[in-house]
């Protein structure tokens, strides 16, 4: 697979992580080296004019040209099975690259009101100071989708499963609504990634990726990335990283490499813990809800058994009481790591209501179902056993 990326429709999702992009220089290393360049030296004046007119291909300036970053931008759009990926210095500058690449003032996004809380404010705090507006629905009412559109429809985003209650989107039935209202739909896809769903063979349009979460897997850097068409992500999202700059490092690129060369076993590992602490979370008196899609009691269990190949390794919970006690669940742990990332090995608990959606207005966290006794946990790759023992001691008493 080396040096020719042409035939990777052969390959299973397993080699693509470890194979897929790699083009092995005249020094014939086993492993992807990193560019630590920040430019690139021409034979000629003729070669360098031809290089930035785009007349011959091949790297120019590391800013939107570098052989680290764009073995992981084939590597991943090859597992989500799309023709082109472009990479970013995060997920949110991958949402925002999207959005400036593909919308202008006058415009309208329908979006679900369960994405990730900082995507909502730079919708409505930023996308509008240009003249691009957004429409709040929720993510599971097709008919609300529906009606939410208008002629100037151009975007329709949605996460699925949604941060942090785990609501389900059919992807196949938004990504006709779209197509048929002439509109293109993207998909976060950056709870499931595509080791367990791939919303591009299900009609989406366009993927984006927090690279920070399970692509890298153990919590070390920030990235993004946007796979799609060539058209539209070959072309116009990557015009806007050459020329805004919200460009992935070579050292993050190949950190997320050697990410996504376990994603498939790391992926699997979370579901299966995830299932088993959200069915113990059920039989504890001192919980509410659960809200996991593995669980039969999601009402979406069989949508989320169509569309993913397993359960993913968020899971949110709502206990007795009201924030008080939530957060004397989150103080009494001393195993797990309170912080509002995800997707680490290392079992992450946080209190949506008072960070990732804290910017929000209280009627908006209401419009989202973020309570304030609920609580969001990335399950890690710890003894599940030990995982229990830690939330537990929060749970006594109340």
């Amino acid at each position: 697979m080396t040096g020719d990326n042409s035939d990777f429709e052969q390959y299973g999702l397993e080699t693509l992580a470890v194979r897929a992009g790699q083009h092995r220089s005249n020094e014939g290393e086993q492993s992807e080296p990193i560019f630590a360049t920040s430019s690139y030296v021409f034979q000629s004046a003729a070669q360098a004019a031809a290089r930035f007119s785009g007349d011959e291909p091949g790297n120019i300036y590391s800013r939107f040209t570098n052989p680290t970053v764009r073995v992981f931008e084939e590597r991943l759009a090859a597992m989500e099975g799309g023709s082109s990926g472009v990479a970013t210095a995060s997920g949110m500058s991958a949402i925002l690259a999207t959005c400036l690449a593909l919308l202008k003032s006058g415009d309208h996004i329908v979006a679900s009101r369960s994405i990730f809380g900082t995507t909502v404010m730079m919708f409505t705090n930023y996308l509008a100071k240009f003249g691009v507006e957004t429409t709040f629905v929720d993510l599971a009412d097709i008919h609300a989708w529906r009606s939410a559109i208008k002629p100037n429809t151009q975007l329709s985003f949605l996460e699925t499963p949604s941060n942090p209650l785990t609501v389900m989107a059919d992807i196949k039935s938004m990504a006709q609504l779209a197509h048929d209202n002439d509109c293109i739909l993207v998909v976060d896809n950056c709870f499931c990634t595509p080791a367990l769903q791939r919303p591009l063979e299900l009609g989406a349009d366009l993927v984006i990726h927090s690279a920070t979460k399970y692509l890298d897997g153990q919590g070390r850097c920030i990235g993004g990335a946007v796979v799609g068409d060539e058209e539209r992500v070959g072309k116009e999202v990557f015009g806007v990283i050459r020329t805004c700059g919200p460009t992935m490092s070579p050292f993050n690129a190949w950190v997320f490499l050697k990410g996504l060369e376990t994603l498939g076993i790391r992926m699997r590992a979370h579901s299966q813990n995830a299932l088993a602490l959200a069915q113990w979370l059920e039989r504890q008196p001192a919980v509410e809800h659960v809200y996991f899609p593995g669980l039969e009691s999601h009402p979406q269990h069989q949508l989320a058994k169509q569309q993913q190949s397993d359960f993913g390794g968020v899971l949110s919970f709502e206990v007795k009481g009201g924030k008080d006690q939530a957060w004397r669940v989150v103080d009494s742990t001393k195993l797990l790591s309170i912080t509002a990332n995800l997707g680490d090995t290392k079992t992450t608990i946080t209190h949506p209501a008072t960070t990732t959606h804290g910017r929000l207005t209280p009627e908006a966290r209401a419009e989202a179902g973020i309570k304030d006794n609920l609580l969001r946990i990335a399950v890690g790759l710890e003894s599940i056993e030990d995982i229990k023992a830690d939330l537990s001691r929060g749970f006594n008493g109340i």
